[in-house]
């Protein structure tokens, strides 16, 4: 049981009389927006489900898979297992998922490659929806200045503020 005058947590309101009670205080606070307090739906959601069951099932193949790759032929054949894919595949299905992700990373890299222009080219620096700054003069002063429309910088412009301090 409590002391009379302990506190044990922060919603535990100190009685300081000799009877020693001390009254708990309790708030509760409803999500009016909170859809499963509204609709009486109680059980996990489906993508919960999804996760769980495919996580189960991918630790059970697993176990199967190495069960297959390692215990010798004649405990297989002892416990009534006679018709099962040859070791070659044990070794040759990982191997080739493996080969084929190799070559289509490095085919993706390729058709990158392919699709980029060179650094030459000028549209790695203008296409159809390139802005040149407009020549807006203002003649507001201070903050009743308005924000210029967006527009692209000329490489120019970059390479004078990039490379001007360098010389």
């Amino acid at each position: 049981m409590e002391e009379p005058h302990s506190v044990n947590s922060p919603r535990t309101i100190l009685s300081f009389s000799k009877r020693g009670r001390t009254t708990t205080a309790s708030v509760s606070f409803v999500d009016p927006n909170d859809e499963k307090s509204n609709s009486g739906e109680h059980g996990p959601k489906p993508s919960e489900v999804y996760g769980f069951v495919g996580s189960i099932t991918t630790v059970v193949a697993t176990a199967i898979y190495l069960a297959w790759a390692y215990i010798p032929e004649p405990w297989l054949h002892s416990i009534g297992i006679f018709y099962y894919p040859s070791r070659y595949w044990a070794l040759a299905v990982p191997t080739y998922a493996m080969v084929i992700i190799v070559l289509a990373v490095i085919f993706y890299i390729g058709l990158n490659f392919m699709s980029t222009p060179p650094p030459t080219s000028l549209t790695t620096m203008f296409d159809e929806f390139s802005r040149e700054p407009s020549s807006f003069l203002s003649h507001m002063e201070g903050d009743e200045q308005p924000i210029e429309p967006i527009s692209d910088l000329g490489i120019d412009k970059i390479n004078v503020l990039m490379f001007e301090d360098a010389k």
